[in-house]
């Protein structure tokens, strides 16, 4: 496969997607039941030429943009989300080698992975969790390598994979440059020197390789360190800033595939004399959904082309995406079952199960990569910084307009920061509300928009004002900075509408998303919304199900160039 576009690799999708293909919802529900890992869909995707995607292109790869990439691992993540989660784990595992690894070793490691090779990441420990100072697997130095000694568990493909990318304990105090990272190449290693720990039974994802694996005096090459020695949490740090967005991509998918589900449900059920479509409250959830979609959709590709354009912010960028893309969208995943009733809840009969599997394998993407509770305490650890910049003015002006549209500079790893002077978005929200004030006085949008877009910025100032005025310390920290953090996810997620549509072409349709973006962010801000808000919901909703009696209508949400 030469370097595809998301439309082609869509239309590829397509021609798999059969009743018995590798990516059918039989198939794959038949495989969930007896928690066999989907080998047929993954060896599809490595024949559609997948892997080189996961290779920078600056070591002959074809990645050369992450936006492209989480659109790919959307696509694939809208048939199944098993599927997506046991493939594209390979670019988790390699990327800390495409950031810190040599030349020489990332060229090895591309030809590889170009090759189907699988790269797992292990980090977590049975005892320690995402407690990464407290990992207790050793690599002691020995003549010409290392010698690792413990375990990493909860490790995914780490059966399956040739690879293994992890973090081990190179001095005996450990801290901050206690940890190295190294990159096992298991085919390399002694008989007898590791082992597969037994796969673990999980809620959702019942096919993937969830294990661990085991290292008794495993000898490696001096060759295997990744960076310098003592560089190993720093790596890892600014690795999740480019995972953890990559790790939206699933939430994008599962949404996608869910309104597959629902919409045609809704048009085709029958209740009590009516269709079900046109009850009004299936109607608001089915338009509410498409708003979340939307929301979701524009924070995840501002976070991506920030990869990009605002590097050294990305720390805060990706925490403040991972800790809300998956939770808007698993709470809209309850809503969507409650409309389905009875049949969100089969895992066989309706659609061969297929909506429970989605809801069941969602439900991990939260912990990913990072747990709510980790990003969230992340985002706090910035509330100094984010006030100060608040008051003082410290956003990348230049930068705004690549994060939102055109073309993308190349990835500079370099620039990558373990703390965010600031938040260019959010900094820049009351010029984006000023922008649409403006429009409503010139008839270009109506006044209630500018009243939720003013509304929007009454509670950022506020949010910032209570960044000043939190009392904690790194080791205490108040559950009301957890609660502040969740606000200012709302807050970035309302400045990304904004500024979406301060730099588009502001169409009709383009107004009334930005209305029920904002309708969305405002209601799970706490601010009240009535039907003139509401309203906006209602028409995501017959566009959707394609009625005609309001116009415009928008189409169903497809990821960007879908062919579908």
């Amino acid at each position: 496969m030469s370097h595809v576009s998301l439309t082609a690799f869509d239309t590829l999708l397509d021609g798999s997607d059969q009743a018995f293909g590798p990516f059918g919802a039989a198939v794959n529900a038949e495989l969930d039941r007896r928690e066999d890992f989907p080998a047929e869909a993954c060896a599809a995707l490595d024949a559609l030429g997948l892997p080189a995607h996961y290779v920078d292109v600056r070591h002959g790869g074809r990645l050369r943009d992450m936006p492209e990439l989480v659109g790919l691992q959307r696509a694939v993540a809208r048939r199944d989300l098993t599927v997506a989660v046991a493939h594209g784990k390979t670019f988790l595992g390699a990327a800390p080698v495409w950031l810190a690894g040599r030349p020489d070793q990332a060229t090895r490691l591309a030809e590889s992975v170009r090759h189907g090779a699988v790269v797992s990441w292990a980090l977590t420990e049975r005892d320690h969790g995402g407690d990464l100072l407290a990992g207790e697997l050793t690599a002691r130095p020995v003549s010409g390598g290392w010698r690792l000694d413990g375990e990493k568990w909860l490790i995914n493909n780490a059966g399956r994979s040739r690879y293994v990318c992890l973090l081990a304990r190179t001095r005996d105090g450990g801290g901050p440059r206690g940890f190295s990272v190294f990159l096992v190449d298991k085919s390399r290693l002694a008989p007898g020197s590791y082992r597969i720990l037994p796969k673990v039974r999980t809620h959702g994802i019942r096919g993937a390789d969830i294990s661990g694996i085991a290292f008794d005096g495993a000898v490696i090459d001096d060759d295997a360190l990744v960076g310098e020695a003592g560089t190993g949490l720093d790596t890892v740090l600014r690795t999740l800033q480019l995972t953890r967005i990559l790790c939206t991509a699933l939430s994008l998918g599962a949404l996608d595939h869910a309104l597959d589900v629902a919409v045609p449900y809704a048009r085709g059920r029958n209740l009590y004399g009516r269709d079900l479509a046109t009850l009004p409250r299936v109607r608001r959830t089915l338009g509410e959904a498409a708003a979340a979609l939307d929301v979701a959709e524009t924070v995840v590709d501002v976070a991506a082309r920030s990869i990009h354009t605002l590097t050294p912010e990305l720390a805060l960028v990706s925490a403040v995406t991972k800790a809300l893309v998956p939770n808007l969208v698993q709470d809209t995943l309850d809503r969507i079952t409650e409309l389905l009733g009875v049949r969100g809840f089969l895992s066989e009969g309706y659609l061969d199960g297929s909506f429970a599997k989605l809801e069941r394998d969602h439900r991990i993407v939260a912990v990913f990569d990072g747990s709510t509770a980790v990003t969230r305490n992340l985002t706090a650890d910035h509330f100094p910084s984010l006030a100060r910049a608040w008051r003082t003015g410290r956003a990348d002006r230049a930068a705004l307009p690549a994060t939102l549209t055109g073309p993308l500079p190349p990835f500079t790893p370099e620039r990558l920061r373990l703390l965010s002077g600031g938040s260019t978005l959010v900094e820049l929200l009351p010029e984006a509300a000023g922008t649409v004030r403006r429009a409503a006085r010139q008839g270009l949008l109506p006044r209630e928009t500018a009243r939720m877009a003013a509304d929007l910025e009454a509670v950022t100032r506020s949010a910032h004002r209570s960044m000043e005025s939190l009392d904690r310390t790194p080791r205490d920290v108040p559950q009301t900075a957890f609660d502040l953090a969740e606000r200012y996810e709302l807050c970035f997620a309302g400045a990304a509408v904004l500024h979406r549509w301060t730099s588009g072409p502001r169409t009709a349709e383009d107004g009334l998303r930005l209305r029920a973006g904002l309708a969305l962010v405002l209601t799970r801000l706490g601010v009240p919304c009535d039907e003139r808000r509401s309203e906006a919901h209602d028409r995501l909703a017959d566009g959707l199900l394609g009625q005609a009696h309001h116009s415009p209508t928008l189409p169903s949400p497809r990821p960007q160039g879908s062919a579908r």
